[in-house]
């Protein structure tokens, strides 16, 4: 491995103040960006207007532009709430909105923070539920739903603190409607509005937005977090919804304490559903189960989370704050919870996130709605159907022990993959494939211990959990697709393979499809993402990520080091060279290659101060697919400090 010597809009200026600096996500409206304020120098986020093509239909177009008038609108009513992003201006550049927002640092939405570390506990999730119902219940005060309640609008950030996960924010109000306001509505009647497998009931059949439609939503997004799939998660859109309308959830295997409150926000009739207080009054009773938990109806964005009182060794409550009060649950099944201690060492590139794709907000004022108190039997009904989840999860207990041949030797991805015991989190595996086509069939795999010595092909980053090995075969390739994602955007040639159990191995296998990351043309030579550590030289390019940061001691020794201190070069992207570049040629054409097409001002680097570097190293010539590293660094050579620019 060596230093040599996307078209995304960044580098724009919007309206001649907001300078475009890299796009943080997009959606159903368009695009976030992350942009420099040059006025206020400070970062702020931008949602921009994204039209398929400049052909659109005029009523669209003009019924896209107007909800994104009526969001800022709507998100205004809110400024300044604890658990909303805030919005602080709309403007027209080029005749089309842009909505200026809150840029949330180093914030991770609840469905991304799941993928990486797993089901939360109990505790954790009601206290996510606490701020989100919150935030829900101050825009129904003003007659505003919010319409589209998924872990992927809910972002998790730093509090005052420093603790990882302790500010709470519901984003994206950019389909959210006053159903009492004389304001246009801009979404046809026929389009179902809102995300399959959290849509209420009612809502699929046709049914007006209202408070309790918010509250399932609310309900199968808890479920998500406590679970790590939504409880009508199918193979289908159509498939979801049908589910939602028809089907009772899957019975929670890990909610504990939430069960009978899920139960209750997932009830079917909406006038059967549990009310905002009564959801309220439970959550709190889990978070803090003492007689002053009905005080805490309102979070503070900045008060210390409950893991932080619980980290090993803490002997005092940290920054002075008052202690917190042991849980009845059990932590999350990796560890996240109340005694979950935070990593410090995230991967580089992953410590700043801003909002996605929207904004949270309200409208005018209007009437709140009435919230009526359900009888006590309510509550004992819940209180029984958790009793029935206990029992349920002790039956799958049995039916995982249980599930084995009577020598207890069946093998738990079948006799083609050939491992003997099941995979685990973090395993290097040499894959050999039939006829030596990758990704083609069913691959014999063999553990790389060490992840180095062998040149591993790939590692396990992720499971998914199933309630039958048919379940896992129809649903654990899409699903091992979706929970590496992130990862495999950040590295430059990978793809996903799922490891999936037999119907003999599926109670051997621990009643999950491993999710593996591949090498897409050759190994991957060493660890991969967060399990890589800081100090470690790279053996080849392959495990470089963007937005890492490198100290590089020579042309040929680059080795990972965090971000936040001295570093020699950070990882912007990637570029290919043609099938006819060698090796030699592009230790000195890459770097004119990277300053092409990965150049460094569009990720807001001053070109009078920055210049494109690049690394190769023979792995991607091997293969073919002649990939380089691009990076930025000083042009003098000197050190960059912290998060530049």
């Amino acid at each position: 491995m060596s230093s040599g010597s996307p078209t995304s809009g960044a580098g724009r200026v919007i309206a001649g103040r907001y300078l475009l600096l890299r796009r943080l996500g997009s959606g159903g409206m368009g695009h976030v960006w992350l942009a420099h304020d040059q006025r206020l120098a400070c970062e702020v986020a931008l949602k921009e207007i994204v039209f398929r093509d400049g052909s659109e239909a005029g009523p669209e177009r003009e019924a896209r532009v107007a909800r994104a008038r009526a969001e800022a609108r709507h998100a205004a009513g809110l400024r300044g709430h604890p658990h909303v992003v805030t919005v602080h201006d709309v403007l027209e550049h080029e005749g089309l909105p842009w909505i200026v927002m809150e840029y949330v640092r180093d914030a991770v939405d609840l469905r991304e923070l799941v993928d990486r570390r797993g089901p939360l506990a109990p505790a954790e999730c009601a206290r996510i539920g606490l701020a989100v119902l919150d935030a829900l219940a101050a825009g129904h005060e003003r007659g505003v739903m919010h319409r589209d309640v998924k872990p992927a609008n809910i972002l998790l950030a730093p509090d005052r603190t420093g603790a990882p996960y302790g500010r709470v924010l519901l984003a994206d109000y950019g389909i959210s409607v006053q159903p009492d306001a004389d304001e246009t509505r801009y979404t046809m009647a026929s389009v179902l509005v809102g995300t399959a497998g959290y849509l209420a009931p009612e809502r699929a059949s046709g049914g007006p937005p209202t408070p309790a439609a918010d509250l399932f939503s609310l309900g199968c997004t808890l479920y998500y977090g406590v679970e790590g799939r939504g409880p009508f998660e199918r193979a289908s859109y159509v498939a979801a919804i049908t589910a939602a309308v028809m089907e009772e959830p899957r019975p929670p295997a890990r909610a504990g304490a939430l069960e009978p409150v899920l139960r209750g926000l997932l009830v079917k009739d909406p006038h059967l559903r549990i009310t905002p207080l009564e959801a309220e009054a439970a959550l709190s009773l889990i978070v803090t189960p003492q007689s002053d938990a009905y005080e805490r109806t309102r979070t503070d964005p900045g008060s210390p989370s409950p893991w932080e009182a619980h980290a090993p060794g803490a002997g005092v409550p940290a920054f002075g704050s008052a202690p917190v009060p042991e849980v009845s649950t059990p932590p999350g099944a990796d560890g996240f919870g109340p005694t979950w201690t935070p990593d410090l060492a995230l991967t580089p590139g992953w410590s700043v996130r801003g909002p996605g794709p929207g904004t949270g907000g309200a409208g005018a004022a209007v009437s709140p709605p009435a919230y009526r108190r359900r009888p006590r039997r309510r509550l004992l009904r819940a209180a029984l159907a958790g009793g029935l989840g206990v029992v349920l999860a002790l039956s799958g207990v049995w039916y995982a022990l249980a599930d084995r041949t009577s020598d207890g030797t069946a093998a738990p991805y079948g006799e083609a993959v050939g491992l003997v015991e099941p995979l685990q989190d973090g395993d290097c595996v040499l894959a050999d494939w039939p006829g030596a086509v990758r990704f083609s069939g069913t691959p014999r795999l063999t553990l790389d211990p060490t992840c180095r010595e062998q040149a591993p092909d790939g590692q396990v980053v992720a499971f998914v959990e199933a309630a039958s090995a048919d379940e896992a075969r129809e649903q654990g390739p899409a699903r091992c697709e979706e929970r590496t994602r992130e990862l495999r955007d950040r590295l430059a040639d990978v793809r996903s393979h799922a490891v999936v159990p037999t119907e003999a191995g599926f109670g051997a296998a621990g009643r999950r499809t491993a999710c593996l990351v591949l090498g897409a043309h050759g190994p991957v030579y060493g660890p991969l993402g967060e399990r890589r550590r800081f100090g470690t030289p790279f053996a080849d390019i392959s495990t470089m990520q963007r937005r890492d940061c490198l100290d590089v001691r020579t042309n040929r020794d680059a080795r990972l080091v965090a971000c936040g201190g001295p570093h020699d070069e950070q990882v912007l992207g990637f570029t290919r060279l043609g099938d006819g570049v060698t090796l030699a040629e592009a230790r000195t054409e890459s770097d004119a290659a990277c300053a092409r097409d990965v150049p460094p001002r569009d990720y807001g680097f001053d070109p009078s101060v920055y210049e494109a570097g690049s690394w190769t190293s023979a792995g991607p010539w091997k293969s073919g697919t002649h990939v380089v590293v691009c990076t930025v660094r000083k042009q003098n050579g000197g050190t960059m400090e912290g998060t530049e620019p």
